[in-house]
């Protein structure tokens, strides 16, 4: 390859090197326009050393490996021009270091392991130790403090299963003074409801609810809020059921503290002739529910004992002790039909919900032939609260759940539902329940998660019409993300979860929106010191 340039400055000629004779001409102005060139072709190849120079000495400051080849120099600045990042510089060991599984056995949390970060950093920066020992202090550290965490999250949720699965005292004196009520004053043992007012218990013209309850004070509310915000409550019909130890304190409150023109009958199960005739396989599937979780999910003791299990099973173990999973109150929805044969419609109420408004209109909706109508719980704002699936709450690696239903199916909830019982009398919906109970009992409670809404589902499945999600806001429980306004614009609160709001571990902003309904200068409220906070 051959360059020649004409002495005019005005030519330039390039000759390839084996003879042939094309060559590439190219035409420079003028040779003031040449000077300039030059002038500016050195200044820019001057600015390009300059820089070359500085990231050169920046790779040697880093400790790299120095270029002796303009292929080198290239390569380790190329991606540094271009915006790309260059392999880790992370010596290996401390990888290996921190991939070495932990000897439980060799942390201690003696003085020689950094308890805080600025305590890590204040030690390295006087030892300046190698890589090696810098990734042991560093994980020894980390495993400290995961050890600690793991221990004050456990501890968390032992104190709110016994705080939540205990009797507050005051609502244990609660019941104990209206069951002495009801045995010295005569106005606590009425009939309920009068006996001019017993037809209305089968007339399919009024708005008939159904509560299942052995909490008096929750009950109170639930009925309270109700009859309040209801437009004709003389065409409310309140069915509270309940256990045979809490029937006389509930008649006694209920008694002595009418909510005319609202009808309230209060009846224990064992008042009900279906359920005192033959087995009812509720009551087999529970006995056998509570054998199973004897034997294989032990006391709050043995399960926070437990070191290789996470936080989150640990809690899931707990919840499974609370009473209420094996509560009869919460099974018992399952056999309205049979409870009530004269009724054609009921609304059934959780005993941790508050009405806020008239629920009349409940009636008006067109059911198209199902049996539940319900609130989706996988549509809305609240992605922790409706965020909820099939998949949420049934264990589909379990081949039995896993080929029977779509883990992607919206789930819906418990705590207000409309139950069309002419409907569900023309379905095995109940049978489909107890036949789901024997399966999870012979699979060792593996179905599903704990609670009765799971088998729920599956009873439920295919019969299921879906309401506008304004007759039921859920989550005020278990989180306290719901803002009062948004609370106060619902239809039906609902304080699913473990923090009840007749518990010590309430939210207080939430809290006021279920006391609003609670009279605490009432003679039984003040005697056992209950108290609005």
């Amino acid at each position: 390859m051959q360059l020649h340039i004409s002495p005019s400055l005005r030519h330039v000629t390039l000759l390839p090197s084996k003879g042939v004779r094309e060559f590439i001409k190219v035409k420079i102005g003028s040779r003031r326009l040449s000077y300039r060139m030059v002038f500016y072709s050195v200044l820019f190849f001057t600015f390009l050393l300059r820089f070359v120079f500085v990231l050169t000495a920046v790779e040697t400051i880093d400790g790299e490996t120095k270029c002796s080849s303009l292929g080198c120099l290239g390569k380790r600045l190329g991606p540094r021009i271009l915006g790309r990042r260059l392999e880790s510089t992370v010596p290996e060991v401390i990888y290996q270091v921190l991939e070495e599984p932990v000897n439980q056995g060799e942390i201690q949390t003696g003085p020689e392991i950094p308890q805080t970060m600025e305590d890590f950093v204040a030690e390295i920066k006087d030892e300046r130790p190698d890589a090696k020992t810098f990734a042991v202090k560093l994980k020894a550290m980390v495993t400290l403090l995961e050890q600690r965490t793991r221990t004050a999250k456990i501890q968390e949720y032992l104190y709110r299963h016994v705080a939540s699965s205990s009797i507050p005292k005051q609502l244990h004196c609660l019941t104990l003074k209206l069951a002495n009520e009801h045995s010295i004053n005569a106005n606590a043992r009425l009939q309920l409801p009068l006996a001019e007012l017993v037809p209305a218990l089968v007339d399919n013209s009024f708005f008939h609810f159904v509560l299942a309850s052995d909490n008096v004070l929750a009950t109170s509310v639930v009925a309270s809020s109700l009859v309040k915000n209801s437009l004709r409550p003389e065409k409310v019909v309140l069915h509270v059921i309940t256990d045979r130890k809490t029937y006389y304190p509930m008649q006694a409150w209920f008694s002595l503290h009418s909510l005319t023109p609202a009808i309230i009958e209060v009846k224990a199960l064992h008042h009900f002739d279906w359920f005192t005739k033959g087995k009812v396989p509720v009551l087999e599937a529970m006995e056998k529910d509570q054998k199973v979780r004897s034997r294989f999910r032990g006391g709050s003791s043995a399960i926070v004992a437990n070191n290789t299990e996470k936080p989150n099973v640990i809690a899931a173990k707990l919840q499974a002790l609370s009473p209420k999973y094996n509560s009869l109150m919460n099974h018992i929805r399952i056999h309205l039909p049979e409870l009530f044969p004269s009724l054609n419609k009921v609304v059934f109420l959780d005993d941790d919900i508050v009405v806020q408004t008239d629920l009349s209109a409940l009636w008006d909706i067109d059911m198209n032939g199902k049996v539940n109508g319900a609130v989706e719980t996988c549509k809305g704002e609240d992605k922790f609260v409706m965020s909820k699936r099939f998949k949420s709450y049934l264990n589909f690696s379990h081949p039995l759940i896993a080929n029977s239903f779509n883990p992607n199916e919206c789930a819906w909830a418990y705590g207000m539902n409309i139950f069309d019982l002419e409907a569900w009398r023309r379905t095995n919906i109940s049978r489909t329940y107890h036949f789901w109970l024997e399966e999870n009992l012979k699979s060792d409670l593996s179905l599903w998660q704990l609670g009765t809404l799971p088998p729920g589902l599956i009873a439920f499945h295919g019969h299921v019409h879906v309401i506008n999600p304004f007759w039921h806001m859920l989550g005020l429980g278990y989180q306290d993300n719901t803002t009062i306004a948004d609370a106060e614009s619902a239809g039906v609160i609902h304080f699913n979860g473990r923090a009840k709001p007749w518990l010590d571990i309430a939210f207080p902003r939430l809290r006021p929106l279920w006391t609003k309904y609670v009279d605490f200068s009432n003679r039984f409220m003040k005697s056992c010191h209950l108290r609005e906070s």
